[in-house]
């Protein structure tokens, strides 16, 4: 499991943006901004959404043709960045989503209940950053 640093686990739980990389059936890169949040203990980042977005379709594509399904969340702010990468997964169970929401509420703004909100649960596995947030 990976475990961030001091400074990575303070970059990833400020409020900021970033962008989640999926594929498209055809291969070509699907970038979108979102909101995120970092588990420590389980070494998850969790992101929310509908049912009905292109990302989900995008993951659940390549989750169908039986293939390991990966992607990267991306955070940017100046010169610190970090990409974040690993196997990502459409969780549909209701316990994950409350938790998901219950997080993003204290990262972000509280979010509104939703029957379509589903949450990607991205393992993480690789990190890449700036020199200053990866020594």
């Amino acid at each position: 499991m990976i475990h961030l640093t001091p400074e990575q686990h303070v970059f990833v739980t400020e409020r900021h943006l970033a962008t989640l990389t999926t594929l498209r059936p055809d291969g070509t890169p699907h970038v979108v901004p979102v909101g995120f949040t970092w588990d420590p203990e389980q070494g998850v980042i969790r992101i929310t959404t509908r049912f009905t977005s292109a990302k989900v379709r995008n993951i659940e594509t390549r989750a169908g043709s039986g293939s390991e399904v990966r992607a990267a969340v991306c955070q940017v702010d100046g010169g610190r960045w970090l990409t974040l990468e690993g196997t990502i997964a459409v969780v549909r169970d209701r316990d994950e989503v409350l938790e998901a929401m219950r997080r993003y509420a204290v990262r972000y703004r509280t979010l509104t209940e939703d029957p379509r909100r589903v949450v990607l649960r991205l393992t993480v596995d690789r990190i890449m950053g700036s020199a200053y947030m990866t020594r």
